[in-house]
C-alpha cells in the first residue's frame, strides 16, 4: 500500500509562487512515478506535470510549462511542485499521484494509470 499526503497549498495573489510537497510512503524497495493533477470547481480533473522513478525524465501540461517545476528528493521520499507566476486560472485543489513502476524513466499522464492518490491540497490564486 501507498500513501499519499499533500502540504503547501494556500492562498496566493497573482504572479505570486507556491511550493507543494507530497511525502510518499509505500513498501521498502518500491518504485513509483508520480504526477501532479488539478481540480478546478466544477470541471474535470486534469493533468499537471508528472516526473518518473530517477527523476530524470519529466513532463508538463502545455498550461503551465516554464512556470511549474516538479522533483523529487528520495531521500525524504517527496515529490514537489513548485509554482511560479500563479494565475488566477491555476485555482484548483491539487492532488499527488503515484503508481508502481519496473523502469526508473517512465512517466504517465492519464489519471487513470496512477492507482495511489493523496486527499489532496487547495490552491486559490486572487487576481
Amino acid at each position: 500500500q501507498v500513501r499519499l499526503v499533500e502540504s503547501g497549498g494556500g492562498l496566493v495573489q497573482a504572479k505570486g509562487s507556491l511550493r507543494l510537497s507530497c511525502a510518499v510512503s509505500g513498501r521498502p524497495g518500491g518504485r513509483y512515478a508520480v504526477a501532479w493533477f488539478r481540480q478546478a470547481s466544477g470541471k474535470e480533473r486534469e493533468f499537471v506535470a508528472a516526473i518518473s522513478w530517477s527523476g530524470g525524465s519529466t513532463y508538463y501540461a502545455d498550461s503551465v510549462k516554464g512556470r511549474f517545476t516538479i522533483s523529487r528528493e528520495h531521500v525524504k521520499n517527496t515529490v514537489s511542485l513548485q509554482m511560479n507566476s500563479l494565475k488566477p486560472e491555476d485555482t484548483a485543489v491539487y492532488y499527488c499521484a503515484a503508481t508502481t513502476v519496473l523502469s526508473g524513466s517512465v512517466y504517465f499522464t492519464r489519471s487513470d494509470d496512477y492507482g495511489y492518490w493523496g486527499q489532496g491540497t487547495q490552491v486559490t490564486v486572487s487576481s
